[in-house]
């Protein structure tokens, strides 16, 4: 054991019983998911704005959300190996039910860039169904998508992937379950980088209600989002062997065209 730093050695499965596994990640994505709802809930009351899509809305979000996330994880990471096998992408378990080797999993591959267009495809066909307006909507979905997007980390965190590069930092971790050698805790890093993104939409919304234009705190969610994932990737190991060959990690690359959105965004509602 290295003296000075963080051993982390966290069991990623909660508890197992009959084959089916509850872990850390399944548990606090749920809870990220359901405090969403809640905060949607209050953001609505506080809006004026009636509660009877709420849940119609939330319906969308968590499909778009799920099959956003898996899509993305095999489409951009590990393209080869699930197009060959397409019904492994949406069945979380291995072996066949009623057999001794079937065994619950979890999807072990989710990507936060998918899970984002997932929602922003989810939120067009909710509103071109009940006639509302994208970009009002996606404005009060601002503060949520960080919120959601910390607890996600967190189950990242006890699941020790997305690590960091190595470092020498008092604050490092060392993911005895990945390797003995200190490293910068990425997931933490990010949790806490979408939680003060949280804190700084949730104030633009209660103290702006009203008077900033459509699209402005949407605008503001993409720029701060991913500005921030595109900094914290330089902490971060690459997730598969041919980021090596990029001049930028997948996550950056893919980071950049929502940047460019929000920028988009925030110039276009300073000029109308």
């Amino acid at each position: 054991m290295i003296p000075g730093y963080v051993h982390w050695n966290i069991d990623p499965a909660l508890f197992t019983a009959g084959g089916f596994t509850l872990r850390y990640y399944s548990l606090l994505f749920a809870v990220g998911i359901v405090c969403g709802y809640l905060l949607l809930r209050y953001i609505f009351r506080q809006e004026g704005i009636p509660l009877e899509p709420l849940d119609r809305l939330s319906g969308y979000l968590i499909v778009g959300i799920f099959a956003g996330a898996r899509l993305g994880h095999c489409l951009f990471y590990e393209p080869g190996y699930y197009l060959s096998r397409p019904l492994e992408i949406f069945l979380p378990w291995e072996g066949l039910p009623g057999t001794k080797d079937f065994h619950y999993t979890g999807f072990q591959g989710l990507a936060s860039h998918g899970g984002a267009i997932g929602i922003v495809i989810a939120v067009l066909l909710f509103c071109r169904k009940y006639k509302m307006s994208f970009l009002r909507v996606m404005d009060l979905l601002a503060p949520v998508v960080p919120l959601t997007g910390a607890f996600i980390r967190m189950g990242n965190l006890f699941n020790s992937e997305i690590i960091g590069k190595p470092s020498s930092s008092p604050l490092a971790f060392v993911f005895e379950r990945v390797d003995p050698i200190p490293r910068h805790p990425a997931q933490l890093y990010e949790a806490m980088a979408y939680g003060v993104i949280f804190g700084i939409l949730f104030f633009f919304l209660r103290r702006k209600a009203g008077h900033y234009r459509t699209g402005y705190l949407f605008g503001w969610l993409l720029a701060l989002l991913f500005i921030t994932r595109f900094l914290l990737e330089f902490f971060k190991e690459n997730q598969e062997s041919f980021e090596q060959r990029l001049p930028l990690d997948m996550g950056q690359l893919l980071s950049i065209p929502f940047v460019i959105a929000g920028l988009w965004l925030l110039v276009k509602a300073s000029r109308s």
